[in-house]
């Protein structure tokens, strides 16, 4: 009897969070199914015949899906790149004693609580501009031409904004890793006279290997769907240059007030999200025994 009342108060409790969940996820992505099936425009939102596959066809077979899935590539990879090299070598570097040590950690850290939106015009206006830009004045400062980065190199500025709000995110839970690392066996390793390089690849980075995974899994499903940095910067171009899947859906929805077509790519881009998630959560359970 004790048992029932307790299996009853627990479905009271949780009864609230499923409620929540319903609300927030579930029925706006039953909502986004079904609109994808429907050829749904806003410039005639009286007329919606059910079209089934099509938009999703449609969506697959543009001119602009596959650059759109090879720039999400790029960016994601790129900025895991950056973000893993640059967070194990500031970790390495935040962990030694120094002055004014934590008002270091907390500036590092500091980025990634800045939006989004605000880094990209900060990067934008202060650095990036050919003009009045940072990068620009030092440029000319030593007899060069200053670098339109957004229009000669806008993939590359664009990962290289992104990677500077996530590397603090990087760096944050590696610096916690290697603060964990036994110092019995760095102490071991130093009366053996093994060389730094020795110490980094045999102790350091194997220990950091499950940080390393957890940040690559966390990064890469919230990278999918960068979309700020590049509506305030590029809009996806020059052409489709910096126009990764999450813009083209913004492009298909918005822009062209297809909702129909706009429904099927977000549900083929959380679809594509979920099988790399599911990917990197079995391979790193395969990988690290978790």
């Amino acid at each position: 009897m004790a048992t029932t009342h307790t299996r009853a108060a627990a479905k009271i409790m949780m009864s609230p969070a499923v409620i929540l969940l319903l609300g927030w996820m579930i029925v706006p992505l039953a909502m986004t199914i079904y609109f994808s099936t429907l050829s749904y425009s806003l410039y005639n939102p009286g007329d919606t015949p059910f079209v089934g596959w099509g938009n999703y066809q449609y969506f697959v077979t543009g001119p602009s899906f596959w650059p759109a899935m090879i720039n999400t590539l790029w960016m994601v990879g790129g900025v895991l790149l950056i973000t893993i090299i640059g967070g194990v070598l500031l970790a390495l570097l935040l962990d030694q004693p120094f002055f004014g040590q934590g008002i270091v950690r907390i500036l590092v850290i500091a980025p990634f609580f800045v939006m989004p939106t605000v880094s990209a015009l900060v990067w934008k206006n202060m650095f990036m501009n050919p003009v009045n830009g940072l990068f620009a004045y030092i440029a000319k400062v030593f007899g060069f031409a200053p670098v339109d980065f957004l229009s000669e190199i806008p993939l590359l500025s664009i990962i290289i904004i992104v990677a500077w709000q996530w590397l603090p995110f990087a760096t944050l839970i590696l610096l916690t890793a290697l603060q964990s690392l036994d110092t019995e066996q760095m102490e071991a390793a130093e009366m053996d006279g093994a060389p730094a390089v020795s110490k980094f690849f045999s102790i350091i980075l194997p220990h950091l290997s499950r940080a390393i995974t957890v940040v690559v899994l966390i990064q890469t499903i919230f990278l999918l769907g960068i979309f700020a940095e590049i509506f305030v910067t590029t809009n996806g171009g020059p052409g489709n240059a910096t126009t990764n899947l999450t813009y083209l859906v913004y492009l298909e929805a918005i822009v062209g007030q297809d909702i129909g077509s706009g429904s099927a790519g977000g549900i083929i881009a959380v679809v594509l999200a979920n099988i790399v998630a599911i990917f990197l959560m079995r391979m790193i359970g395969k990988n690290l025994d978790i």
